[in-house]
């Protein structure tokens, strides 16, 4: 069964880490998929290739999403090969940490540009093509469907990466009235809420016996999540069998919001 057959998704930051294994799964569910990347072109064609390789339908398209024309563009060659969208998942996101008395404005701002404004002006595009297209029944019940990529770090604070959690804070409040406004039209719009997961920027955290076992003690269901765990709960999202959930943050993260350090008493 391929729940989102004929659909076209676009993944925003998919080149690599938790936006290739989205873009997969959602191609091997049956979406056509546009990789969007920023400056990895190798790793977006790695991504295509491996969704052609499985008899899937993929193209890669280089965009910085903080960037308002180029986010117009990114959609222009979107209607060019495909003629609409059907899914859209705000994934592109990057960390500059720091000491808060050490931030500077250009990393808060880079953090909150790309983060933030980018999924900002990515559903703004998405949203228009979903107005004017409506819904088409034969692919889905909803005229459109955007999945935000957030983070249990809009719920939990992070000390040394405040821009981050800013930013991640600031996609449920986006998220959330986005999708408050564009109910009634029948355009749903949720987040998903990664935990740990296992990619290549984050290895330092699990690479070693040491850092793996010291990450597994804020995990309760005691292991670090991959990359498919993510891409399963975005094809739900983005089907037809999630039809009455709007609003939402799915939180996929091993029970890590059940804030583990009070499992004993605190």
């Amino acid at each position: 069964m391929q729940p989102l057959q004929d659909q076209v998704a676009l993944v925003t930051g998919g080149s690599s880490g938790i936006g290739a294994g989205v873009a997969k799964c959602l191609a091997q569910a049956g979406a056509k998929v546009v990789v969007n990347y920023s400056s990895s072109a190798e790793g977006a064609q790695q991504v295509v290739r491996e969704i052609e390789s499985e008899g899937g339908t993929a193209i890669s398209v280089q965009a910085d999403v903080s960037q308002a024309d180029r986010v117009q563009h990114l959609f222009q060659q979107l209607f060019d090969v495909f003629g609409t969208i059907d899914i859209l998942v705000n994934n592109a996101g990057l960390q500059k940490d720091a000491a808060f008395v050490d931030m500077t404005l250009d990393d808060w701002n880079k953090v909150i540009s790309v983060n933030l404004t980018g999924q900002f002006l990515c559903s703004q595009q998405a949203v228009k093509e979903f107005l004017r297209r409506g819904i088409v029944p034969e692919r889905s019940c909803a005229a459109g469907k955007i999945i935000c990529m957030s983070s249990v770090h809009e719920v939990i604070p992070w000390a040394g990466r405040c821009n981050y959690a800013a930013s991640k804070g600031g996609v449920m409040l986006l998220m959330q009235s986005m999708a408050q406004e564009l109910a009634p039209q029948k355009i749903r719009i949720n987040s998903i809420g990664p935990g740990a997961i296992q990619t290549p920027i984050n290895r330092s955290a699990w690479e070693t016996p040491y850092a793996k076992a010291k990450l597994l003690n804020l995990i309760p269901y005691n292991r670090i999540g991959v990359v498919e765990d993510i891409g399963k709960a975005a094809v739900w999202l983005a089907s037809d069998e999630s039809d009455y959930v709007t609003g939402t943050t799915l939180y996929v993260d091993g029970g890590m919001t059940l804030y583990p350090g009070f499992a004993t008493g605190g």
